[in-house]
């Protein structure tokens, strides 16, 4: 039975994890056999958004803390992940994933990513286990192995509809592909996973059915 690690940014599209692709992953995994454990960073959201208004609100929202939402309680600080405990690690999608996990949403290319999911990142794939990235997560990956000279293949929708992130994946060292939301990407040769999910959407059925392929991909490369 295989273990996973699956990292959430918080709870809400806007500024943490999207929870319908944070939760298909968990039921996924859970209905192809697998276990899983949450985990999230102990820090601070980059912001609070009014997901009702679609505005910036006031106060301030710990990232581990929201993250339980999704969760049901059972998360972990991701200080505390160690690849030698898992076969793989999946990263869902939505803003918090290019705020929180990243700042993406606010230098593009340029971003950089927080030092607990680099680390995370490097040692899953230092162990040779799977890593794989839902939505917008697949920019962390081509940032992370960028920077180690390794040019991972992965999907951020297609030139259609997010031509600007495949550019950035590029400038990034990835090598972006197109797919549709219905699809998962592998690239076996650096055993990482993705899928578009919300990048295409637009319902929740087609973005089951991609992250479905990307759980399957996953496992099986496990």
């Amino acid at each position: 039975m295989a273990k996973v690690a699956v990292v959430l940014a918080g709870s809400g599209v806007k500024d943490g994890s999207e929870i319908h692709e944070a939760t298909l992953a968990l039921l996924h995994l859970d209905d192809l056999g697998a276990t899983y454990q949450c985990f999230a960073p102990d820090k601070p959201q980059f912001h609070v958004v009014d997901h009702l208004k679609g505005e910036e609100m006031a106060g301030e929202r710990n990232v581990l803390v929201e993250a339980a939402r999704i969760a049901r309680g059972d998360v972990k600080p991701l200080s505390e992940l160690k690849a030698v405990d898992y076969d793989a690690i999946v990263f869902p999608g939505g803003f918090g994933a290019a705020k929180n996990l990243c700042n993406y949403a606010f230098k593009g290319a340029d971003c950089s990513v927080d030092p607990d999911v680099e680390r995370a990142i490097l040692e899953f794939d230092a162990a040779g286990k799977v890593k794989t990235f839902i939505c917008i997560a697949p920019v962390i990956a081509a940032n992370v192995f960028g920077k180690q000279g390794k040019k991972v293949r992965v999907t951020v929708g297609n030139s259609a509809n997010n031509s600007g992130d495949m550019d950035n994946v590029r400038a990034m060292g990835g090598d972006p592909v197109d797919a549709n939301v219905d699809q998962a990407v592998v690239d076996a040769a650096n055993k990482v996973v993705s899928a578009p999910a919300y990048q295409l959407g637009p319902t929740i059925a087609p973005v089951s059915k991609g992250i479905r392929k990307a759980i399957e991909e996953t496992l099986k490369l496990v």
